[in-house]
């Protein structure tokens, strides 16, 4: 392959990868904690929506609540991480490829 085929190679590689992190960055993530709590939050770590459920907002759920609202974004943000790597693997061949 001469360097010129290798260029567009790397160029195509490089327009496949935006476009699926794009997609990507657009895709909602939902997760649940307790059946109390849920977050979506879009591929690109916005959150879109915090959802607790009217029976757990009680005094003495406050702590726990807390917990499951960081459980659950921590958990959609390794969701999306996983699912970038796991985009990157398909196009460039590795988990850490292009533009991350």
């Amino acid at each position: 392959m001469n360097m010129q085929q290798m260029m567009m190679q790397a160029q195509k590689m490089q327009r496949e990868l935006a476009k699926a992190i794009n997609e990507l960055n657009a895709k909602e993530f939902t997760v649940s904690k307790g059946g109390a709590v849920s977050i979506t939050m879009l591929g690109n770590h916005e959150i879109t929506s915090i959802n607790i459920e009217e029976d757990a907002l009680e005094k003495e759920n406050k702590e726990m609540i807390e917990d499951m609202i960081k459980m659950a974004i921590n958990e959609a943000i390794a969701l999306i991480d996983k699912e970038k790597g796991d985009i990157n693997e398909r196009i460039t061949g590795s988990r850490t490829g292009l533009g991350m």
